[in-house]
């Protein structure tokens, strides 16, 4: 087998039990690298360090991983103008966020036979939100509700961290 050490400097071809007392030597873990390579292509490392290693990476990869939540926001569509004022600052919140917004219109009786009064509720929170986010899914009638997804805009959402620490600021030079 081909033995390379743990520096990664090539030790020439071994036999495997010349290989084993090398690693036992120098108190490090015989690895087979390249079993299907003729010869074999082993190495001298210290396995438990570079188990470690990996898992360290792994981690820090998923840290780096952004995940995006769906937030949910139910509206009626005969909702009143302070209400729907109120129910616009939550999405542009959960926006600002950098979370998806799932808006439902939810009908009841017989509101569900004028779609076009959820449906331009929808539209108008949309435009009204247009410069945060912007529409992924079209308003669609499902069953008795209708439903829109709004995603963040990328520009918006990168600098989402900042109004968080100017926030304590203005507390502190209130009092």
């Amino acid at each position: 087998m081909r033995l390379i050490s743990a520096s990664g400097e090539q030790l020439g071809i071994k036999h495997i039990r010349e290989a084993m007392d090398i690693a036992e030597r120098q108190d490090l873990d015989l690895v087979e690298v390249a079993p299907n390579a003729n010869p074999p292509v082993v190495r001298l490392m210290d396995y438990g360090k570079y188990k470690y290693q990996k898992e360290q990476a792994r981690k820090a990869a998923r840290k780096k991983q952004v995940s995006i939540n769906v937030r949910e926001i139910k509206l009626r569509p005969k909702i009143g103008d302070h209400d729907f004022e109120t129910k616009k600052g939550h999405v542009e919140r959960f926006l600002r966020g950098g979370d998806k917004v799932k808006v439902t219109i939810m009908f009841r009786g017989r509101e569900v036979q004028h779609p076009e009064l959820g449906e331009r509720l929808l539209r108008r929170l949309a435009d009204d939100l247009s410069d945060l986010g912007r529409i992924e899914n079209q308003p669609k009638l499902d069953g008795r509700n209708m439903v829109m997804v709004l995603a963040p805009r990328k520009d918006v959402t990168k600098g989402a961290q900042e109004p968080k620490s100017s926030r304590g600021k203005e507390k502190a030079g209130r009092r």
